[in-house]
This record gives structure tokens, C-alpha cells and sequence, in this order.
């Protein structure tokens, strides 16, 4: 006679209900813990007290993302945003002299600089690209500050986000501006762990970073709040009376400090219910129907950004008669308020999830979070409708054109559009990818910049190269076939002009 043994495994739930689910996710999150200790191990004791509670962070944000299904907003909930909640920069008040020192010296201004140069064919930080004059990033934010501190006898720190990627670099380039009236700080953002996207759990060994860097990531600017306050800077700061901090990154030329909006927050025109958190957007052009837009939902203001934005209404939110302003992502926040928020932690972000293919062919998540999207956690927050001249981002080579041209001129540190260009905007330029998006070789590709006081519009693509002092007018398109080149000669005047084919000058 047989003897058949019931063994009573846990039951599964059938795959589509919702407890299969619900035991799938913490199943995952589960796994991915104990992977994340074993990580832990292989470092030395040391460090493990400060990196658990990184990683302690990282599966708080992995948890978050296993919950959230598909795009986080219910798109009928959003509300026509308030009268006030945006005001215009135009309505700001200046401050008078006598009191600019002392509301200086209640802010300080932070740069988030954990971007590398690689999209632009650079080594290294970002922030040391040159971008006019042979001046950095880094030098023009330096000589901006300095130039603060000593007009006003003012003492505004410098701090600098940076991420595994730029830490070391910058540290080395920071030692120059010893002698310089500005205090610089530095702190790194988290490093978290790429996940596989296939079995969700992190792809890294160990917790030797440099030797797989691209196994590892710095999770988003969100994540500045919680590394900002473990740094010890947020607090050294309330100690010292500092109120404020101003945020933007370190490739934005147009972030400088802006007197007129601090006067709102902490001089005569402070306001008697604190404002907490101020976003400065811009009006939309058709080149920005991408970017993160202001939105009323549940009574708060908040960001809303293209990845949370349901398919069927991508087309509305690219709108812009419905959604007319766009993030720049200068923003001002209370420090005390920042401390708060922290410590009751009710800091939440919506997760950004970023599919990457890793030069092995690894598919991989990266989770990351925008620093304004904690603006809904904020009291009294709002928006300001700044000029398009505070949001001028260089990411490719021509941003690099507009801002190394005659458009602008330089003062102290800051860039000044030219008082001869007729208006405000600036020219839409669209330099070829294969010929033109390394730094090196887009400077190869020009004698000089050309004169661009009246352009509209420049496309160029394929092998084409600039004389010295050519001007560009209105619209000019240079096309330059495949195997063809075009070389337009010294001092020539283009004025909606469109030239392809083949042109070669020769030297006689």
C-alpha cells in the first residue's frame, strides 16, 4: 500500500488577482533587501552605519515603487490653478540698498553639480566645461557670489550637490578659489543601485563603486532634502540665521541671485504668512513642451511632469494655451521649513523611473525624484513668472553657440543679453548631431562665432565649417549632403539664405 504525504505549501493566489500581486511586491522588495545587506558586507565596518542608511533610503524608494501603479495622477483631479498662485516678476518690488546686506546674509545659494559632461564629449564634471572667455560653470557661479559679497559686504556660501561621478574632480578644481570672498561647501548626493529589469534586484557585486561605476547612479536632484540635511549643512546654516536657500543647476547660466525675489521672501516685502517654497517658471515656447509644468491638485500647487502625465493626455499637457508656464528648476525654499519637513517625514516625491541599456546590453531601472516635486509638501508655496533671460541651460553645443556669441555680454560673471538685439528671445539654433555635438569638435568647426545680434534661426547639418567674422540674419539652413562639405568663407553675410550642395573655398 502506497503512503502519499500531503505536504501543504503556501498557496499561491491565481496570477491576475490582486493578493498575487500584492505577494509578488513584497515578495520583490524582500529579495531586494536582503541583496541590498549583502552588499553591505562587502565594505568595510566603518563605513556600513552611513551607507545602511542610504540603502535604508534606497529600498524606502524601491518600496514606494512597487505600490505606485502606472502614471501617479488622476488627471480629472487636476483644478484651474488660483489667481496667486503664480505671480509675475514684473509685479516684484526692489529692495533699497541699505537693507541688501542684511538679507544676504539670511540666504544661501546651492548649485546642483552631479552632471557629467559626456552628452557634450567632455570628461569630468559638467561644471567645468568653458563657456565663454575660457570661464567655467564653476568659475562664472564663483565670480557671480564674489562679486555679491563684495558689492554688498555680504557673505553668501557657495554649495555644491555633487554626485560620485564629479566629487573628486571638483574638490581638486574648488582648492583654486581659496583666495576668492566665497565660502564653498560640498556635499554628495546618494549612490544608489541600478536595478535589472528583468529579476529587480540590484546588478551590482559589491559596494566597490569605482570599480562598476555603471552599476550605480545619483538618484535625481530629489534627492538633495535628505543628503543636504545629513551633511550637516542644514543645520549649521539655521544656526547661523540663514533663512533661505536658492537652488538651480550648475549649467543654467540665467540662475543668478536675484534681488528682487529675495526682497519677497525675506525683506520689506515678506509676506506675513511665510512663503516656504517658491518655483520660478517661464513662459512656454513650442522648444518647451516638454518641461515640468505648475498644477493645482487637492488644494496645493505642485509639479507635474511629462512621465506622470497619462498617454491619452500627453498631447494637453504638451498645450501651450492650457499649461502656459514651464519648471526651470531655480528654486527657493525655507531652511527651517526644509528641517520640518524632514523630520515629520512627510517629504513626498512622485518616483521618475529612468529604463536604461547598459553598454553590456543590460536593461536596468534606475528610480530618481525631482527636487520641485516637493513643492506640494511645502506651506504658502508659489510660482514666479520670471523672464526667459533666468533660464538659459546649456546641454548641447548649440546652447554653447548662443552663449559664447555676441547675444551676450559678460557682467560680473553673469551674462547680459545685448542691448542691439531687437527682442527678447533668443535665436533657435540646431546643430547637426554627427558633426557638431562634441564641444571639440563643434569649436574645430568655427574661425570664430559668428555674429548672431539678428538671427531667428540656424540649421546646420552635415561636414560644415565657419570662416572668421560671418554674420548670420533671420533664417539661414546649411545642409551639406552626405560626402559633401561646405565651407562658408570669412566676413561672408548670410540673411535668409539657404545653401546646400557642395562648397569648398580653396586658398589661392
Amino acid at each position: 500500500m502506497c503512503h502519499t504525504k500531503l505536504v501543504r505549501g503556501h498557496q499561491r493566489a491565481p496570477s491576475d488577482s490582486k493578493e498575487f500581486h500584492e505577494v509578488t511586491k513584497r515578495d520583490a522588495l524582500r529579495l531586494l533587501e536582503n541583496d541590498v545587506d549583502r552588499l553591505l558586507e562587502t565594505t568595510e565596518p566603518a563605513r556600513r552605519p552611513a551607507l545602511k542608511s542610504e540603502m535604508d533610503r534606497f529600498a524606502d524608494l524601491f518600496g514606494r515603487f512597487l505600490q505606485e501603479e502606472g502614471p501617479a495622477l488622476d488627471w480629472n483631479k487636476i483644478q484651474k490653478l488660483p489667481e496667486n498662485a503664480v505671480m509675475n516678476y514684473s509685479n516684484l518690488k526692489s529692495p533699497k540698498n541699505e537693507q541688501i546686506r542684511n538679507m544676504l546674509d539670511k540666504l544661501v545659494v546651492i548649485k546642483l553639480n552631479g552632471g557629467l559632461g559626456t552628452s557634450m564629449g567632455c570628461h569630468g564634471p559638467k561644471s567645468v566645461i568653458p563657456v565663454r572667455s575660457d570661464l567655467t560653470f564653476l568659475d562664472l557661479t564663483v565670480q557671480q557670489i564674489e562679486h555679491l559679497n563684495k558689492t554688498y559686504d555680504a557673505n553668501v556660501p557657495l554649495v555644491l550637490m555633487n554626485s560620485f561621478n564629479t566629487d573628486e574632480d571638483t574638490e581638486k578644481i574648488v582648492r583654486k578659489y581659496k583666495g576668492f570672498r566665497v565660502q564653498i561647501h560640498t556635499f554628495n548626493q546618494s549612490c544608489f543601485p541600478r536595478i535589472s529589469r528583468e529579476h529587480f534586484l540590484p546588478v551590482a557585486k559589491d559596494f566597490d563603486v569605482e570599480k562598476d561605476m555603471e552599476a550605480w547612479y545619483p538618484p535625481g536632484h530629489g534627492d538633495f532634502y535628505d543628503t543636504f540635511r545629513n551633511s550637516g549643512l542644514l543645520q549649521k546654516f539655521i544656526g547661523e540665521g540663514r533663512e533661505y536657500c536658492f537652488l538651480s543647476n550648475i549649467d543654467n547660466l540665467g540662475a543668478t541671485v536675484d534681488l528682487n525675489i529675495l526682497n519677497k521672501l525675506v525683506g520689506e516685502e515678506r509676506a506675513s504668512t511665510p512663503v516656504e517654497f517658491v518655483m520660478e517658471v517661464t513662459d512656454k515656447t513650442r522648444a518647451d513642451v516638454k518641461g515640468g509644468t505648475l498644477i493645482q491638485m487637492e488644494n496645493k500647487l505642485r509639479l507635474l511632469e511629462i512621465a506622470q502625465v497619462p498617454p491619452e493626455h500627453v498631447d494637453d499637457f504638451k498645450s501651450v494655451k492650457t499649461f502656459k508656464f514651464f519648471n526651470t528648476n531655480n528654486i527657493w525654499a525655507n531652511l527651517a521649513a526644509i528641517d520640518r519637513v524632514l523630520r515629520e517625514r512627510t517629504l513626498n516625491m512622485e518616483i521618475i523611473v529612468n529604463n536604461k541599456t547598459l553598454e553590456t546590453g543590460l536593461r536596468v531601472i534606475q528610480l530618481e525624484t525631482a527636487v520641485g516635486a516637493a513643492m506640494k509638501c511645502f506651506n504658502g508655496a508659489m510660482g514666479i513668472n520670471v523672464p526667459r533671460s533666468r533660464f538659459l541651460p546649456v546641454k548641447k553645443s548649440s546652447d554653447l553657440l548662443l552663449v559664447m556669441s555676441n547675444l551676450y555680454t559678460m557682467k560680473n560673471g553673469s551674462l547680459v543679453m545685448s542691448p542691439q538685439r531687437m527682442f527678447p528671445t533668443t535665436p533657435l539654433v540646431k546643430l547637426g548631431e554627427n558633426h557638431f555635438s562634441k564641444v571639440k569638435e563643434f569649436l574645430g568647426r568655427f574661425a570664430n562665432i559668428p555674429d548672431i545680434i539678428e538671427l531667428d534661426h540656424l540649421t546646420v547639418s552635415g561636414d560644415v565649417t565657419f570662416g572668421r567674422g560671418v554674420s548670420l540674419r533671420g533664417t539661414v539652413i546649411i545642409i551639406a549632403n552626405h560626402g559633401d562639405r561646405i565651407d562658408i568663407p570669412a566676413g561672408a553675410i548670410l540673411e535668409n539664405k539657404i545653401v546646400s550642395g557642395n562648397m569648398r573655398i580653396l586658398d589661392h
